[in-house]
């Protein structure tokens, strides 16, 4: 019998043939039209990791996955590539960037396996161990994905202390730099803060997109406590004292 998941996978490529054929719209697309459909829909799988919602998750990899069969067939109307060729592609990869399964190479930990890796995109051509980070990621991801790359290879703090003292380094020449009045060195050293910071989170396992995204949703809840309760009493939020809110924003966080 047949995998079930090799069956619907094979749905999905034929009902992607059946669109491009007869369908307007998916007859009109391209790569350059598809790609910012493509980056909201990975957000919107990112937002429904972040809530947790298994369910949405599967609505949102699907998506995902169309978009992926859809650049497929868009590539083998030019000969260009196909789908057999993104699967075996990276296939191909992750069985050379994985000697400890696929070789003979012996690793104790994560920490190894990163370390190859680098090592082993080198060999493959990367003149650099950051040239795989991509220039459009947001500034705050791209900083992880920088830091987790030069820690890969062993440019990395000895101990979390260190790095610690390089925040309180960082925030004290931005304190002088703010107290100078110099705007340019300002917005420079508050740079350096959000980069140590970044690095700090890296040391204890926090992703600092997630950590700043789920304070941005609790902040939104107890604004919207604020507003709600502003309404009740017939009021705006602008009519508020400054104590009125901060007594309803201690109630929010109690909720």
């Amino acid at each position: 019998m047949k995998d079930e998941r090799l069956v619907a996978f094979e749905r999905l490529l034929n009902i992607m043939d059946d669109l491009r054929a007869k369908c307007p719209w998916d007859k009109k697309q391209t790569m350059q039209s598809l790609r910012h459909l493509t980056i909201e829909e990975t957000y919107e799988l990112g937002d429904a990791i972040l809530s947790n919602d298994l369910q949405e998750v599967k609505k949102e990899l699907g998506d995902l996955l169309l978009h992926i069969v859809f650049y497929a067939k868009i590539g083998s109307e030019t000969n260009s590539f196909n789908i057999a060729d993104v699967a075996n592609g990276v296939c191909e990869k992750l069985i050379e960037r994985h000697p400890h399964i696929y070789g003979d190479v012996q690793v104790n930990n994560e920490e190894d396996v990163k370390r190859n890796w680098e090592k082993i995109k080198l060999k493959e051509g990367n003149k650099s161990v950051l040239g795989g980070v991509p220039k459009s990621l947001p500034a705050l991801v791209k900083a992880t994905r920088i830091q987790d790359k030069a820690a890969g290879v062993g440019f990395d703090w000895d101990n979390i202390d260190d790095v610690f003292a390089k925040i309180k380094e960082e925030i004290d020449e931005l304190h002088a730099e703010v107290k100078a009045q110099k705007q340019s060195n300002i917005e420079s050293e508050f740079g350096d803060v959000l980069f140590s910071l970044i690095n700090y989170a890296r040391f204890f396992k926090v992703n600092p997109e997630d950590a700043l995204e789920r304070t941005n949703r609790k902040f939104i809840a107890r604004f919207q406590y604020l507003e709600e309760k502003a309404t009740a009493q017939g009021k705006s939020l602008k009519d508020m004292t400054l104590q009125e809110m901060e007594t309803y924003w201690q109630e929010a966080k109690n909720l």
